[in-house]
């Protein structure tokens, strides 16, 4: 820092003064400057602060390469999750019995039994029309499903995963989509059951959707879903959201039979499988 203002000339009346440059004194008592002093502090200094710059810029690289590393982690968790559909036995993201602990209206346990295992392939003929489109921009590489039953077999479920081509840009353009326009609440945009022939399910069909759930996943090229209802083939007016099935005060057949507590509760616990397969995947080294 220089300093600008200055002392202006002294006048007659004033003497001028100049001091010397102040000394100490060395081991012999001999007259030593100050400024012989003051060079090797200065030298002190300078290394101190050159060595304290060096450790932050360290410490800043040290957090660039964290963050990396970050970045690198979720992009291979992404893509391994690409193939789970393939690589993964179908009991391990299709459990035959699924325990929802606290899953039921009021907090009741559900178990959930498989009854049908859906072949894998496209996704022609499992979703309304109108669904079948807003999903178009992710594309669709496979397509598995399950349908399930509840204990006593008075309600059936279809849970799906639809692993899509998409990037994670575009599953996030997708889920954006479906929260903005509200997409996952539309009566016109439902997953289609499977209804496997000689099961519980087997009267399971469009007319007989009661509620369901649709969740675009963000860190997976995957869409997750489930739809619900009943298993003697009753027929539904008007399907609703598990989220509006299961809110307070709801009246609805639907909502009193716990059908929005099966489509979210099932979906749910098929949701977090996948995820723990993801990690496993991801984080499993080559023989």
């Amino acid at each position: 820092m220089s300093w600008s203002a200055s002392a202006g000339t002294p006048g007659r009346e004033r003497p001028v003064v100049t001091f010397g440059e102040p000394e100490g004194y060395d081991e012999r008592g001999r007259g030593l400057s100050l400024a012989g002093r003051v060079a090797p502090r200065t030298a002190t200094a300078a290394a101190c602060i050159v060595l304290g710059l060096g450790l932050i810029g360290g410490a800043v690289t040290g957090g660039w390469i964290v963050d990396d590393g970050g970045d690198a982690s979720a992009a291979t968790s992404f893509s391994s999750a690409s193939g789970l559909w393939h690589n993964v036995p179908v009991d391990e993201l299709f459990p035959r019995t699924v325990q929802g602990t606290g899953a039921g209206p009021g907090g009741a346990d559900r178990t959930w039994t498989r009854i049908a295992v859906a072949p894998a392939g496209g996704c022609s003929g499992a979703f309304d029309p109108l669904l079948r489109k807003a999903l178009a921009p992710v594309g669709c590489q496979r397509l598995i499903r399950a349908t399930y039953t509840d204990a006593t077999q008075s309600y059936v479920t279809t849970v799906g995963l639809l692993f899509t081509k998409a990037d994670s840009a575009g599953m996030t353009a997708l889920a954006k989509r479906f929260a903005s326009e509200h997409l996952d609440r539309r009566t016109d945009l439902l997953p289609l059951p499977y209804a496997a022939k000689d099961t519980a399910a087997e009267r399971f069909g469009p007319h007989q959707r009661a509620s369901w759930t649709i969740s675009v996943l963000t860190d997976a090229p995957v869409v997750a879903y489930a739809v619900s209802g009943w298993a003697d083939g009753r027929t539904v007016d008007t399907p609703q959201p598990a989220a509006d099935a299961e809110a307070s005060g709801a009246t609805t057949a639907a909502a009193q039979a716990g059908l929005g507590n099966e489509a979210e509760g099932l979906a749910d616990r098929i949701e977090r499988r996948l995820r723990r397969n993801i990690v496993g995947t991801a984080t499993e080294k080559p023989s």
